[in-house]
């Protein structure tokens, strides 16, 4: 065997162990007992420690050194994430990476109770011991750099938060006028009645299905916070259901079968490979948004789910027709969960969660002043205040398990998603009419071919300029937004 050899077949066994670790955690989301809370602790504990092992394998830096660059397309990709890896973990000391898995595993379960009883204060010891774990990965990782822009690149490879600054400066501005302007207008109606979690879990699988989620290589489960989890030939995502909100559990199906299908959709050969997962969260973001968004919540996709709904719930929901249902799905109002905003107010959300991350990291913000900064830019962004903290700083799992410098990337795949779409608009002139019939296989084929199959194989923003013909914009999302609510609002 060459050395090429070696390292792949040492590689895909690591694979092999994370996707393992990674169903670890996808237990403890949906059924894993309540008491087992400890034990999996050090479950996952011991198996990031053998991972840790394995990225820092004094074997891996002699294999690279003699494979050097190959002529090959995708074995000198592979070659790329490899190193990649093997220069970050090595940067990492194994006591630290396991100590954060245990950590993580603790302070998720000290969330959930925490969050279960409005209760800030419950949670802020542990997160404080996060914050100062993450802060010495970064700037271990940052070997003198950035630290935040060290933590942002395990999600966003080559993504700098200066860079991010300035594009989001740039969607604000639009953004909170045209967010002024709905919300000067007479309020669109929603649905009303009461819907039951049998019937939502169901027609949550007819759409899992309806948007080519392979349910053989796949399962639809539920968890407090909605996730998709693994790769290849076993994908799963979990949804949530709330009785008075249909939407909630339907559209967070649709969005994370965006995130499954892309996984499910990489080329075969580069199973338990480096280009076997999506190559960044900002793009994998990009299929969850375009598939929940601007397909999920076309007008001709509404026409057609509006027909799913009435079928399983009966016509009593308090809209009338295809084209009340559509501005139900669509309308814009004040609300304080991140995953239940509308388009046109989400990434507003995204944003005050980057500044306060990015603050905490730095050490600007302290952890005991957290809630009340949440708070503060919370009246200041939406006007109006928050009433609990289950509704604010206590809302997402992130910063429980540790996922400094994620949240940028929803708003990043955004703006991948308004670049993809304006060009599959372009590429599939009827798109419309297939939606209407509830056929989504041209936008999906579309997206397939064109992104998911590739994996990792490009890097994030080669992967969006050749799919979408041009490089990350914010201008297209943001005129997207514009022609749909001024539309739907009469601006």
């Amino acid at each position: 065997m060459t050395a090429y050899d070696n390292l792949m077949a040492f590689q895909r066994d690591t694979e092999a162990l994370a996707q393992i670790a990674g169903r670890l955690s996808w237990d403890q989301e949906t059924m894993m007992p309540r008491g087992a809370a400890d034990q999996r602790s050090d479950e996952r504990a011991a198996m990031e420690a053998v991972l840790h092992q394995r990225r820092t394998d004094p074997r891996i830096g002699d294999w690279l050194a003699q494979v050097g660059q190959p002529d090959d397309p995708v074995a000198r990709a592979q070659i790329r994430h490899i190193r990649r890896s093997y220069e970050r973990a090595a940067r990492v000391p194994e006591k630290l990476a396991s100590d954060i898995a245990r950590l993580v595993s603790r302070a998720h379960v000290v969330w959930a109770e925490a969050r279960a009883d409005d209760d800030f204060a419950a949670f802020a010891p542990v997160l404080k011991e996060v914050v100062a774990l993450r802060r010495a990965e970064g700037e271990a990782l940052a070997d003198g750099g950035d630290t935040y822009d060290a933590l942002l690149d395990d999600y966003e490879p080559g993504a700098k938060a200066a860079d991010l600054v300035e594009m989001f400066g740039a969607l604000r501005p639009r953004l909170v006028a045209l967010r002024e302007a709905v919300l000067s207008k007479p309020p669109m109606p929603g649905l009303t009645g009461s819907f039951d979690e049998q019937g939502q879990m169901k027609l949550s699988r007819l759409l899992a299905k309806t948007f080519g989620y392979d349910m053989a290589r796949g399962r639809v489960d539920k968890a407090v916070h909605p996730f998709s989890s693994g790769s290849g030939d076993d994908v799963r995502i979990t949804t949530r259901t709330v009785p008075l909100d249909p939407f909630n559990c339907l559209y967070s199906t649709i969005h994370e079968v965006g995130h499954a299908s892309y996984e499910q959709n990489i080329d075969p050969a580069y199973r338990l490979t480096p280009l076997g997962a999506g190559v960044s969260m900002g793009v994998h973001e990009s299929q969850s948004r375009i598939f929940e968004n601007q397909l999920g919540r076309s007008r001709a996709f509404c026409g057609w789910l509006y027909g799913q709904v009435c079928d399983s719930f009966g016509r009593d929901i308090g809209v009338a027709d295809e084209d009340a249902f559509y501005k139900a799905v669509n309308r814009v109002q004040n609300g304080y969960i991140r995953t239940e905003a509308d388009e046109l107010q989400y990434n507003l959300h995204v944003l005050l969660r980057f500044d306060l991350e990015r603050a905490l990291i730095s050490g600007d913000l302290a952890v005991d002043d957290l809630e009340t900064a949440w708070n503060d830019r919370f009246e200041a962004d939406f006007g109006f205040a928050v009433d609990r903290p289950a509704h604010g700083v206590l809302q997402d799992v992130h910063w429980s398990a540790g996922l400094f410098g994620y949240f940028p990337t929803y708003s990043l795949g955004n703006v991948y998603a308004g670049c993809l779409y304006a060009a599959l608009r372009k590429a599939v002139p009827d798109l419309d009419e297939g939606l209407a019939r509830g056929d989504t296989s041209a936008a999906t084929g579309w997206l397939r071919e064109n992104l998911q199959r590739h994996g990792g194989l490009y890097s994030p923003r080669e992967v969006i300029e050749r799919a979408a013909g041009q490089a990350p914009s914010e201008g297209p999302l943001l005129d997207y937004l514009e022609e749909k609510f001024s539309g739907l609002y009469g601006l």
